[in-house]
């Protein structure tokens, strides 16, 4: 049996209260995006496939094991994604995938660009050290998977070229910060691009800031 009925009762009504929120904030629009949560060693509770996250309800949530097999429900198309992030990251508790349309539109006009310009922003680096660009993959193939691997476990906020953001964590609460972070940033940045172009930190302070980063830890801030 899955879980506790009680237990996970609870992280379905939090996961879709983040879903609400994400889709408030327009990260998510019609059945786009999903969220998963590590239930136990083995077990997964996540989003169902083809259901708008605004109107979600707690008893739509599907589960599978780390193996990819479903226990109930009608899981997400896209849990091929998360399975990769729980495999590689011993420490996720909680994934998040979303599409944020300014961080997806980074991507889409700077192809090229490999990480969002951390240098930029002092919060970028000390709540997520950095932000990489996983190049594009087909959604719901194991292609996705496969490229988030060179990037976990050492990072926990990723844009994902062309398609959305994805964000991890030991918590909910950890994963759903890195998505807001993500978009915020994302946000700030393409202002800045748009009113005169971007100014980078001197690089005496981003090696501060790099060093504090360090002294936080891991977790998304």
């Amino acid at each position: 049996m899955w879980g506790t009925m009680s237990g996970s009762l609870q992280v379905s009504e939090q996961i879709v209260e983040v879903c609400r929120r994400l889709w408030e904030r327009n990260m998510l629009a019609a059945a786009d995006g999903n969220i998963s949560y590590r239930i136990s060693d083995s077990e997964i509770l996540i989003t169902p496939s083809g259901v708008s996250k605004a109107f979600m309800k707690p008893k739509d949530m599907a589960v599978i094991n780390l193996e990819g097999e479903v226990l109930k429900g009608q899981p997400s198309s896209e849990r091929l994604m998360h399975l990769a992030v729980y495999r590689a990251s011993e420490q996720a508790r909680c994934v998040v995938h979303a599409h944020p349309p300014h961080a997806i539109s980074w991507s889409v006009a700077r192809p090229a660009m490999k990480e969002l310009p951390a240098e930029c922003l002092s919060e970028v680096i000390l709540a997520c050290g950095s932000i990489p660009v996983v190049p594009f993959a087909t959604p719901s193939t194991n292609e996705m998977g496969d490229h988030l691997l060179p990037f976990l476990p050492d990072y926990r906020v990723m844009i994902l070229a062309r398609h959305g953001g994805l964000s991890w964590g030991e918590s909910l609460d950890e994963a759903w910060r890195g998505m807001e972070r993500l978009e915020h940033s994302a946000q700030i940045l393409w202002l800045s691009e748009t009113l005169g172009g971007l100014t980078m930190l001197p690089d005496e302070v981003v090696k501060r800031l790099r060093d504090m980063r360090k002294n936080i830890g891991f977790q998304t801030l």
